[in-house]
């Protein structure tokens, strides 16, 4: 059918170039002469009418205004590059669909790597922002009294050391590679030494290195692996809607899961108080942060499913991404829709977990309405199988 489209606008073109005149040329150009023998198109073949060809141009101008433009690389993107290219190892978990290598190394860098640990190895993300600003805070004391002494070591067994940074898988890398060393040093009022992190002479005489991976420090973001999207495609089946999924899909320790049965005794009470924005806004985005995927089935028109794994905090234009490669017509626009009819935005700024999507959801899938209508005016009609061959030839039965 596109094929059927690009002839018409070829056709309208034709039309429209006067005579004598190539479609390959300029209109300064001149045509040579036609071989006395050779068959003109209007010969061979009878164009179409004039409202196909108005039915058709207008299905063209919408398709080239619909088509999703091409989006630039993002910064998590690059961030993604940067570790692929320099990860020495590769782990495969069974059953999890996170693909990530745990022994990481920068041979080039290792205060990236060490920040990289620091973001991308520790789940909880509040500890991280804790941990990460009073880091930036140590640091930011060192910059501003470089005279004081007292700035440029931090005694290890310091409570508020112990409690926000101690705990956070990278943070003793990155110490010792902006040029922190462990020392021994005596304590007042302390039978014997302890130990210390002291800044070393050589970054005490280049101290805006410092201030830079400060920025390094905080500017950054988790790495992503690449997830492996389990993509399966089902038969028509009333299960469409059950989901049976792994604990991998929960982002729960065992502290939020008390907390979370604590807070279903309280639900009565709670409801009964007038709650204040910042309470609801709280609640909110600690109910976003219970997952870690999102498994989502798209209805096609035919009954058949599409199913793939998404992180939850994932953008939907990774979903639109997924759909269309396993389009026949991956040209023709469409829209998913949520289980309540509800459009869902293309907009890569909006994650599945803010439209409702997570830990599972069942979309419905149809054409745009209005290209449809264009095209069915022009004669023709989308192609009968809406997914690619290869992978109705692995359909399955949904049990």
């Amino acid at each position: 059918m596109k094929k059927f489209f690009q002839e018409i606008k070829a056709d309208i073109k034709f039309k429209s170039a006067g005579p004598g005149q190539k479609l390959t040329e300029s209109a300064g150009e001149k045509a040579p002469r036609e071989k006395p023998n050779q068959p003109t198109l209007r010969q061979t073949r009878q164009g179409p009418t004039d409202e196909a060809q108005m039915a058709a141009a207008a299905a063209l101008a919408r398709l080239e205004q619909k088509q999703p433009r091409a989006r630039g690389p993002t910064s998590q993107d690059s961030i993604r590059n940067q570790v692929q290219k320099e990860l020495r190892a590769e782990a495969t978990v069974s059953g999890n669909p996170e693909v990530l290598g745990t022994n990481v190394h920068f041979a080039t860098d290792p205060v990236a790597a060490s920040i990289m640990k620091i973001h991308t190895f520790n789940k909880d993300r509040d500890r991280v922002k804790l941990g990460v600003d009073t880091i930036a805070k140590y640091l930011d004391n060192i910059h501003l009294h470089p005279e004081e002494e007292k700035y440029q070591k931090i005694k290890l067994q310091n409570k508020v050391f112990q409690e926000r940074i101690n705990c956070l898988e990278g943070a003793h890398e990155f110490f010792e590679a902006i040029g922190f060393q462990k020392v021994m040093l005596p304590v007042p009022d302390k039978e014997g030494p302890e130990e210390f992190y002291v800044l070393s002479e050589a970054v005490l005489a280049q101290p805006q290195s410092l201030e830079k991976h400060r920025e390094q420090l905080l500017a950054a973001e988790p790495v992503r692996a690449t997830l492996n999207r389990q993509r399966r495609v089902f038969r028509p089946s009333p299960l469409a809607s059950q989901f049976d999924l792994s604990a991998d899909f929960f982002n729960l320790t065992t502290e939020e899961i008390k907390r979370e049965q604590r807070l279903r005794s309280d639900a009565v009470e709670r409801l009964s108080v007038l709650r204040t924005k910042a309470m609801r806004e709280k609640e909110e985005q600690r109910e976003l942060r219970k997952y870690t995927y999102a498994l989502l089935r798209v209805r096609l028109p035919d009954g058949c499913l599409l199913q793939g794994t998404f992180y939850a905090r994932e953008r939907m234009a990774a979903v639109y991404g997924f759909v269309r490669e396993a389009l026949q017509s991956d040209w023709l626009p469409f829209e998913l829709l949520a289980s309540g009819g509800q459009k869902l935005s293309e907009d890569e700024n909006l994650a599945l977990n803010e439209c409702g999507l997570v830990p599972s959801a069942l979309l419905t899938f149809s054409w745009d309405a209005a290209v449809l209508e264009d095209v069915k005016a022009a004669g023709a009609q989308p192609d009968s199988s809406i997914l690619k061959s290869e992978l109705l030839s692995a359909i399955e039965k949904l049990s």
